[in-house]
């Protein structure tokens, strides 16, 4: 596989503009755990946070995250990039960035429990198992919660 070098500044807010290009790359990243074009419109309407990636005005990757106040954390709801510019740091660009932009101090996410190079990049971002839920993906699979607590400034 070809690796494309992708600048890093160019993560960018993304919106309802980005529909298609967002469908494209769950299909091409979460096949059947992709969510649904509606799913994809929705998110990109309502409030919270959502960047892009963009490599020769083409959308590369995507991250999702948003404040669950009542919950006392915020989740990264989806995150992905193109398999061709996967390996390159961009999810973990599109990762810190997002959380950089999150209120709430504690960020959690769900990851298949097989998806080992993710698991590595949450690991590696701070994120640590939290609990398993079972069946929750395509085929049954189990999700793995992951939780990172973010340093607030002054609480040393």
């Amino acid at each position: 596989m070809e690796l494309v070098a992708v600048h890093p500044n160019e993560i960018q807010p993304a919106d309802w503009r980005d529909w298609l290009g967002v469908i494209a790359l769950e299909k091409a990243c979460f096949g059947p755990d992709a969510w649904d074009v509606l799913e994809l419109f929705w998110v990109l309407v309502r409030p919270g946070i959502r960047l892009k990636a963009v490599s020769d005005r083409r959308l590369i990757g995507f991250v999702v995250g948003e404040a669950h106040p009542a919950e006392g954390c915020s989740w990264i709801a989806t995150i992905g990039v193109l398999p061709e510019f996967q390996g390159q740091g961009l999810g973990a660009r599109l990762l810190a960035e997002a959380e950089s932009r999150l209120p709430l101090p504690v960020i959690k996410l769900t990851v298949r429990e097989s998806n080992a190079r993710a698991i590595a990049l949450y690991k590696r971002s701070g994120y640590a198992a939290t609990q398993t839920i079972p069946r929750y993906y395509a085929g049954g699979e189990t999700g793995m919660v992951m939780e990172k607590r973010l340093k607030v400034p002054g609480s040393d």
